[in-house]
């Protein structure tokens, strides 16, 4: 078949490609920024378009001849997700239509009973009404929360329960979900794309075991090898409040953890397993929730993380220009450059520079780096705890902490796009030139782009600190590279 996949540079949609290739169908990816995937294993393996599903004649040209179209997509850190989703699913609907797609296929969230839904899982049912309304035959797969490495869900549960030995919970983690591993969501999507057009229609999936959040930590706690964790119920702890903890704690930044805590509300079971009746099982079976947290762990801890929740662009996309490229015609810009020789080799540089942050750090300052992560966190941004998915590769297009790889020259370039809470936009490139004589010169440049006055103030009050934390950087960072 001729699969169209939006929203492959995400979580899902990354694991996803690869899956439908290896079933022997035709992949075609569609992404706002299409160098984003240039990095991946399968990139040679598929064809890539330039779309994004709010522009109706970008996605119109991306759906031409294709024949199955997968949907996984969500814009949950923006403040106005229910309305842009609303909008970007009747845009593709109409375009599938009109290109004469046979099938399409939308990961939402499994509905629950309730009269009153979140935000979060009205919008995703709104979403699967949308397309199947459509008049093109749609497969709606509504899951609840999903267990693999590098999912917002699963990251946010596996930090709450690492850091916090005694746990002040909200009356939230007794209602009860039912886990769903990502390699059994992969397999109902990949054999959704092989349904005759008359199977249409919601189905639920979900693992075999039905859980409260609660019983989710403490298994957690169990395959982890961590003691028994204590747990001190305090009924007056909202949603809110909650994803403020959970903003602190853990690396999903308050902007998902507020929605994601909201549906966890919720009891979120499966109502049938009538999916059988079309898509039979895994081979193996659906993965138990204690092997699917053991598989993603063995994930981590080999720094075999395909994708991440982080992965997803934010609203600003990468491919805006930097101010002082030629085509840039903006105002006022900041810049700090500064260079400095090495005996090391251009090699040994570009390893250092290629594996910074995350566990390694940023060569300078840490009390400093620390403080503004938390300051930041403390503001609903996204802080220094997203880590990175390799701790020696990087790949065009992540989350390192606070920043985003925008550009990667290898061995010769690294511009991150900063994505902390800034009254402006802020660039940092790292580059590496040989001496001609066996050593290298590094050279250093961070860009900021002001918005209004806050902007000017804010680089005229941290101009005083650039020696220490970018000085220190240059120094550090050809320091190491030379031992």
């Amino acid at each position: 078949m001729r699969c169209v996949v939006l929203g492959a540079t995400g979580y899902v949609g990354g694991r996803l490609v690869p899956q439908l290739l290896d079933a022997g169908h035709e992949v075609r990816v569609v992404a706002r920024s299409p160098e984003k995937v240039a990095e991946e294993p399968w990139r040679d393996r598929v064809e890539v378009e330039r779309g994004d599903v709010t522009d109706p004649a970008s996605i119109e040209q991306a759906l031409a001849d294709g024949e199955v179209v997968y949907y996984l997509v969500h814009s949950l850190s923006r403040k106005d997700f229910v309305e842009i989703d609303r909008e970007a699913a009747r845009t593709v609907a109409e375009a599938a239509k009109t290109a004469g797609v046979r099938r399409l296929v939308y990961l939402g969230g499994i509905v629950p009973d309730d009269d009153e839904l979140s935000p979060h899982l009205a919008s995703r049912a709104e979403v699967g009404r949308v397309f199947l309304e459509s008049g093109v035959p749609a497969i709606v797969l509504q899951a609840a929360v999903i267990i693999g490495s590098g999912s917002a869900s699963f990251e946010m549960l596996r930090y709450l329960t690492e850091r916090l030995p005694a746990m002040v919970t909200p009356r939230w983690v007794h209602s009860r979900g039912q886990p769903i591993a990502i390699r059994d969501v992969l397999h109902y999507l990949v054999h959704a794309a092989e349904l005759p057009s008359d199977v249409q229609g919601a189905f639920d999936i979900g693992g075999p075991d039905v859980l409260t959040y609660l019983d989710m930590m403490r298994r957690y706690a169990v395959v982890a090898g961590l003691p028994r964790r204590a747990v001190v119920p305090v009924p007056v702890l909202t949603p809110w409040l909650s994803a403020q903890w959970v903003n602190l704690v853990t690396p999903v930044p308050k902007s998902i953890a507020v929605p994601l805590i909201e549906s966890l509300v919720h009891e979120v079971v499966c109502h049938d397993h009538a999916i059988a009746e079309h898509i039979p099982d895994p081979e193996a079976g659906l993965t138990h929730y204690e092997h699917a947290v053991e598989l993603a762990l063995t994930r981590i801890r080999n720094a075999d993380v395909p994708t991440r929740w982080s992965d997803a662009s934010t609203a600003s996309a990468p491919s805006d220009p930097l101010p002082s490229d030629p085509d840039w015609a903006g105002g006022t810009v900041y810049e700090d450059e500064r260079e400095q020789r090495t005996d090391a080799s251009p090699e040994a540089l570009w390893d250092v520079i290629e594996s910074i942050g995350g566990e390694h750090g940023w060569y300078s300052f840490p009390l400093a780096w620390s403080v503004r992560g938390w300051a930041d966190r403390l503001v609903g941004g996204v802080g220094l705890r997203r880590g990175r998915r390799d701790p020696r590769r990087l790949h065009l297009g992540e989350a390192l902490d606070w920043w985003r790889v925008e550009y990667l020259d290898r061995p010769r370039l690294l511009r991150l796009r900063a994505e902390m809470k800034l009254p402006g936009r802020a660039w940092l490139e790292l580059g590496v030139e040989s001496d001609g004589n066996g050593g290298a010169i590094y050279r250093q440049r961070a860009v900021f782009e002001p918005h209004g006055f806050a902007g000017h103030a804010y680089w005229k009050g941290i101009a005083p600190f650039h020696g220490v934390i970018f000085g220190g950087m240059v120094r550090n960072i050809t320091g190491a590279a030379g031992a």
